[in-house]
């Protein structure tokens, strides 16, 4: 499952507010974006930046529960299944999860969720918090390929039989990442749509639309005019140097992780291929072997044989390793970047709406100043109040930009933490892995090496 690498060398005003998403298919819904724009009434700029519940359930902050405690959520994705035949099937996973944190009714439990039930929680999560600066982890995009074999495949013989497709276990882990990345977030983990998605034995609201232009679709492409025209009007002038060499910290570690990940890419299908060309060696060896007709040496050449056979399973383990401990977490942090873009973007966005209200302030007040001269007493009472009316809105974009790069600060410091566990958790892990390869492939050759020396 290849998920589509986030863009880069793009000022943060650019990035698409919807993360590189496509459009909705069949089996996922549309959702509006967050801090969605038209254009039929300016007002509407503000009714959804600044409506409380567009931000969701903001806990208070006695009542965040963080790592630092006894408490802990384990989640476990597995047991992928095919249900239903032809092309209505659709895989479904075991979702299990054992915790102590209180505000769950269980300690342990588990449900069945499907690939879009997955999606679905991330863009509710994103829905309610990106726009207040919160870091929400990427969902893994859909395999569209893949989810046709399996439609079309034969129907599995007894519920909840493995697949064993090797993008089926891409996925599953993928998805088992998501739900361990968000449940490390303090906030996102006691949030109630997310701990229905882990509790709920229901099934789930479908996120499908099969509409060619949905409402949502509407919505979102009147949004992203009115942000082209915000783009247009107003250029952000960063006061604040932190954000400045955050950005740009961001930016390259961004582009180097590209790099790592192309190279692990590369090793992958290196050792795949070297795996491959090992048991072609394996193979000429047990052939050569049956019609030599020195003894020793053919002994020598069935055991070589039966290295190579050995070398071949061992080094498909490494690329298995290379793959899944290295190259997977790589694409991991590189959408996670992605969701940091989207959050500095969300602020340029907030920037960009307190500067369209002085904009019309200003205007208020012109048209204000201008009836006065006239001595238009009709029309004074109604320029007073528009006056007023932006002045709180001015108010009200200032209060938010500050307090979306107040809780973006928070979110970095908690994500930098974050990540430097992550690393060092996985590289070591990484050594580890490799160190054990390659002490078998020493002891292989050390095994076969007295089969050489009998060689008279």
């Amino acid at each position: 499952m290849e998920v589509e690498s986030p863009e880069h060398n793009k000022e943060f005003a650019e990035v698409d507010i919807n993360n590189g998403a496509e459009s909705a298919s069949d089996d996922e819904e549309e959702v509006p974006a967050p801090g969605s724009v038209t254009l039929e009434n300016e007002n509407d700029l503000f009714v959804s930046a600044m409506s409380p519940s567009s931000i969701g359930d903001v806990h208070p902050l006695q009542e965040v529960l963080t790592d630092d405690g006894d408490f802990f959520i384990k989640i476990v994705v597995s047991d992928p299944q095919k249900i239903g035949d032809g092309m209505g099937s659709y895989l479904a996973y075991k979702v299990t999860t054992k915790t102590n944190i209180p505000k769950f009714k269980r300690t342990d439990f588990s449900t069945l969720r499907r690939f879009s039930d997955f999606l679905g929680i991330h863009d509710l999560l994103v829905g309610k918090y990106m726009r207040v600066g919160r870091i929400i982890p990427p969902a893994p995009s859909k395999n569209i390929i893949g989810s046709t074999k399996v439609k079309i495949s034969p129907q599995q013989s007894e519920p909840g039989t493995p697949m064993n497709q090797e993008w089926v276990e891409i996925r599953r882990a993928a998805l088992e990442r998501f739900v361990h990345r968000t449940a490390q977030h303090p906030i996102l983990r006691v949030d109630l749509d997310f701990m229905n998605f882990l509790e709920s034995d229901q099934d789930l609201p479908r996120a499908v639309n099969t509409s060619a232009l949905s409402g949502a679709g509407v919505i979102r492409l009147f949004n992203k005019v009115g942000e082209t025209v915000n783009k247009i009007t107003y250029k952000m002038d960063e006061n604040d140097p932190w954000f400045d060499d955050k950005i740009t910290e961001v930016e390259n570690l961004d582009a180097n992780l590209q790099k790592l990940h192309n190279a692990m890419k590369s090793l992958v299908t290196s050792r795949r291929e070297l795996s491959a060309l090992t048991g072609l060696v394996a193979k000429s060896a047990a052939m050569l072997s049956t019609c030599e007709e020195h003894t020793g040496l053919s002994r020598a050449l069935s055991n070589l044989a039966d290295v190579e056979e050995k070398m071949e399973l061992l080094r498909s383990e490494q690329a298995n390793s290379d793959f899944f401990i290295l190259a997977e977490f790589i694409k991991d942090y590189l959408g996670l970047f992605g969701a940091i873009k989207c959050i500095f973007h969300e602020r340029v966005k907030s920037f960009q709406n307190w500067q369209y209200a002085q904009m019309q302030l200003s205007k208020r007040r012109e048209n204000r100043g201008r009836f006065e001269l006239a001595n238009r007493a009709d029309k004074l009472d109604q320029a007073q109040l528009e006056v007023d009316e932006w002045q709180g809105k001015v108010q009200r974009c200032q209060q938010h930009f500050d307090d979306i790069s107040a809780e973006i600060k928070r979110e970095m410091e908690r994500f930098e933490l974050t990540r430097v566990k992550d690393f060092k958790a996985n590289i070591i892990k990484y050594i580890e892995d490799q160190m054990a390869h390659q002490q078998q492939i020493v002891s292989y050759w050390e095994a076969f090496a007295p089969f050489a020396r009998e060689i008279v």
